[in-house]
């Protein structure tokens, strides 16, 4: 026996809607997670660029669909690209913060610069923050996440005094320059604590020159080398998920178990949400 359902347009969008958010928030669909590019010269241009390891990592590790966000400043509706997307993440870079976004001087390698990046990301971060966006961020991104929020940074770690050397030796291969290098020390009852399962202590790779000098007031400490470098943050006050860490966890993440749960810790929360986004929404139905 077949039965025949009529329904108005408007009945059969406000059903086929709520079906489809019902679905989204019972699946294990990926969440779609926006990654800020940097803005590089290649031979016959710019380029609005992620290297591809932070894409895979984000795909293996996180289980998300990751979509590129091109630095144009001042083009990116904040409000629109949070609306669609479920997290955002701020991969390393070999260029750094200008220290004009943090009263810091003049830039001492103003040719490491990328102010179409800087433009971006730092209202990104603000706007992901006031709407409880999940974010993480790796390497710069830690640093443009404490300058956002109002911080400041060292622009070379290795000239102060009782600090070791944080960058890494360019001249080796890769799998080399990503070994770890260090020890750190994790925030008791902290959010990277409770993520790695109660560690105290975990060894992470180090290929940095810059870090964090004035804490912003949101943020809170979760780890700390043992020179005193702050090496990962999170929210004082969290009304969304929010980590950024100064090592590289992209780097076979796979085989890394600290660096793979911290992945699937933001992949949880991007789903999470997704779900309540989506679950708001049918009350609006």
């Amino acid at each position: 026996m077949t039965f025949l359902l009529l329904l108005s347009p408007s009945r059969l969008s406000s059903f086929l809607r709520q079906c489809y958010i019902r679905d989204m928030i019972g699946s294990s669909a990926r969440p779609h997670v926006a990654i800020c590019c940097c803005l590089r010269d290649v031979a016959n241009g710019a380029a609005h660029a992620v290297r591809e390891r932070y894409v895979e990592a984000l795909v293996e590790g996180a289980g998300a669909m990751p979509l590129l966000v091109p630095a144009v400043p001042g083009m990116v509706d904040a409000k629109m690209l949070f609306e669609r997307v479920d997290g955002l993440v701020l991969t390393g870079s070999p260029s750094n913060v200008d220290p004009v976004h943090y009263g810091g001087g003049a830039a001492l390698d103003p040719h490491l610069a990328d102010a179409a990046r800087d433009g971006t990301t730092l209202p990104l971060i603000r706007a992901a923050v006031a709407m409880g966006v999940p974010v993480f961020g790796i390497c710069r991104g830690i640093q443009e996440v404490n300058v956002a929020l109002g911080g400041s940074l060292h622009q070379r770690l290795h000239e102060l005094d009782g600090h070791f050397d944080h960058r890494s030796n360019k001249t080796v291969p890769s799998a080399e320059r990503f070994r770890d290098a260090h020890d750190i020390r994790l925030r008791a009852g902290g959010l990277l604590q409770r993520i790695v399962g109660g560690a105290e202590r975990a060894r992470i790779n180090s290929l940095h020159a810059q870090g964090i000098d004035r804490l912003a007031d949101p943020l809170v400490i979760e780890a700390q080398a043992d020179d005193g470098t702050i090496e990962a943050v999170s929210l004082r006050n969290p009304g969304g998920f929010l980590l950024a860490i100064q090592w590289h966890p992209e780097y076979n993440v796979r085989e890394n178990p600290l660096n793979l749960s911290i992945y699937r810790a933001f992949g949880e929360a991007c789903r999470a949400f997704a779900a309540k986004r989506a679950s708001t929404a049918i009350g609006c139905v």
